[in-house]
Order: C-alpha cells, then sequence, then structure tokens
C-alpha cells in the first residue's frame, strides 16, 4: 500500500486514468511472519493541543499554540492528491531504507480522529516518498531528478536535427500528479505501511527526502481504517485521508550542503513556491522538525498530529 509525485507532480493535477481500486481489494504481502504483530511505540510526538494549527504562512516554521484541546482537535488535516505513483499491497514495514543514502529521517506519526481527539488504533498508515536525489521506486524512468552529471556525457553540436512535426501520443511519464502511473520497475525502496498503536502512534524509519522540479521537498501519506489486519497483512477497509508532509526551508538548506543531496542538480521548488502545500502550517502537514542545526547530517526526528474523520473516504484521485 503505498508511490510519488513528479515534476513528477507539477500542478495542474491531471494525468492518465484515475487510479480507484476499491480497499476492498487490498491485500498486503508481509515481509516476514508475525510483521504486524507487534508495533514500537511512537516516542514523544507533539500532541494536538500544542501542535501549531493556527496557519503559519509558507515556509515558515511551525509553531507553539495556547489554544484548549477541544478547540485544536477539531482541525481536519489537508487532504491533497494521492499522485501518480502510488502502489498499493506493497512493503508492511517501518524501517523502509532499504540501501538508499541520506540523511536519517525518524517520522513519528500520531493519527487521532478530528472530532473526538480519540486516537485511532489499527488503522494502516502508508508513507512514501523520492529519494536523496528526486527518484520514486518503481517509477525511476519517470523521474526529473538527478545527480551530478555523468562525465562521458555526449558534447558538440549534432549535425542531422529532426526535421518535420511529430506524430503519436506524447509519452505519460513527467508532469501531472492527479492520474495513477503504473510502475515500470519492481523497485519499492523509500516505501512502507505500518499500523498505529492503542494511543495512534505509528513510527517510520527512513531517509530524508530530496526533491525534483516543480516540487517542494514532501513525504507522501495515506490512513486506512476499518480493516483487518491477518497473517497476509492487511485487508479491506477504506482510505479516509490521503495527504502530504512537508519540511521548512531551513531544513531543506541544510540538507542541500550534505552529500548525496548536495551533487543534485536539479531546480528546487521552495515551500513557498509549491503548488501543493496550503500555507496553513501543521494543519496543512508541515512537520516540526528536531536535529542538530550544525550538523543534520547525524539525523532528523519529524513529528506531527494528523487529525482525521474517520467515517469519511478521501482517496486522493479527485482532488
Amino acid at each position: 500500500m503505498t508511490g510519488n509525485q513528479n515534476a513528477h507532480e507539477q500542478a495542474p493535477e491531471s494525468r492518465g486514468p484515475k487510479h480507484k481500486k476499491d480497499m476492498t481489494r487490498r491485500r498486503v504481502v508481509v515481509a516476514g511472519a508475525g510483521a504486524v504483530a507487534a508495533v514500537a511505540a511512537g516516542g514523544a510526538v507533539v500532541a494536538t493541543a500544542s501542535a501549531d494549527t493556527s496557519g503559519s504562512a509558507k515556509g515558515g516554521t511551525a509553531g507553539s499554540a495556547t489554544a484548549s484541546t477541544g478547540e485544536e482537535c477539531y482541525r481536519l488535516t489537508s487532504e491533497t492528491t494521492e499522485g501518480p505513483y502510488y502502489i498499493d499491497a506493497d512493503k508492511i514495514r517501518q524501517d523502509i531504507t532499504e540501501d538508499k543514502e541520506g540523511i536519517p529521517f525518524t517520522l513519528r506519526i500520531k493519527v487521532i480522529d478530528s472530532e473526538t481527539c480519540r486516537p485511532l488504533k489499527d488503522a494502516a498508515v502508508d508513507i512514501w516518498h523520492c529519494d536523496a536525489l528526486g527518484l520514486y521506486s518503481g517509477y525511476e524512468s519517470f523521474s526529473e531528478g538527478g545527480g551530478t552529471a555523468p562525465t562521458d556525457a555526449p558534447s558538440g553540436t549534432p549535425t542531422d536535427a529532426p526535421s518535420g512535426a511529430p506524430t503519436g501520443e506524447p509519452p505519460s511519464g513527467g508532469g501531472g500528479g492527479g492520474g495513477h502511473e503504473e510502475p515500470t520497475s519492481d523497485t519499492r525502496y523509500l516505501r512502507g505501511t505500518w499500523k498505529t498503536d492503542k494511543k495512534g502512534f505509528v513510527t517510520f524509519r527512513t531517509v530524508f527526502p530530496g526533491w525534483y522540479r516543480g516540487r517542494c521537498v514532501h513525504v507522501h501519506t495515506k490512513v486506512h481504517v476499518n480493516g483487518e489486519w491477518t497473517d497476509s497483512g492487511y485487508e479491506g477497509g477504506t482510505t479516509c485521508h490521503t495527504g502530504q508532509f512537508f519540511f521548512d526551508e531551513e531544513a531543506v538548506l541544510a540538507s542541500a550542503e550534505v552529500e548525496p543531496y548536495s551533487t543534485s542538480t536539479t531546480e528546487r521548488t521552495t515551500l513557498d513556491e509549491d503548488t501543493i502545500y496550503d500555507g496553513s502550517g501543521t494543519q496543512g502537514g508541515l512537520l516540526k522538525l528536531k536535529y542538530k542545526k550544525n550538523d543534520i547530517a547525524k539525523g532528523v526526528t519529524g513529528t506531527i498530529t494528523v487529525g482525521v474523520d474517520p467515517d469519511a473516504t478521501n482517496t486522493g484521485t479527485d482532488v
């Protein structure tokens, strides 16, 4: 259960056939026996009462709110597009790093019912994102990220320039973000699904995402409820939330000084320029980040409380 957006995902978010898989057909293959039997506690995560939902300006850093819990937890987290590179029925795991290089990143999410403020237990949470150079697993051929140019790149001006009008349909990969694309490879790094514990927490271990043309740095997520966890994985239920998590500019600029991020030749879109982030701070998916200011390479922890309506259906294919 889990895919990508490209410049890959530039707005407007439209391309290809809509991906509308019914959750009742959801079946996940578990990587090992009993993989879903135990879920680690998410650790200390910013609670809804203290999370910033006051609508931080684009590019700002989440601050602290003083409103009561009753007021704050009635704030639904923003719904966003699923993007073209979501892969359903994938990996049940908390560590989604595989062999990808990058700054260690721990993502701690708390999922609550936005109306009652109660934690959602046993919800299935997907996350997926690009690697340090903007590549999404399963869709490398569509990516417009990349690192240092190859040393054996051809040079000079071609003498046999093509002529005439092009024929046929343009390639389907590349831009947009609303229409689903079928995977073009078997890779599945930086994708995973895990279940929330009794307090609504779920924790993933991965690497700090990179960037690609047309989008700021982000992580995709989905929350599925009312399904059943079995020895084979997660089955049935509905998708009540599809969203994205965002990173403040200070952290992204710091990451850009560290290899392999520093080798990227791709123009970066800032948080303020992004067409998906709505500028509403935590409510819009802006993470609270913690790291050593002068040594981000040691690792980053991101936390957020996600308020959802468990009775709603939000697949992200019609946003």
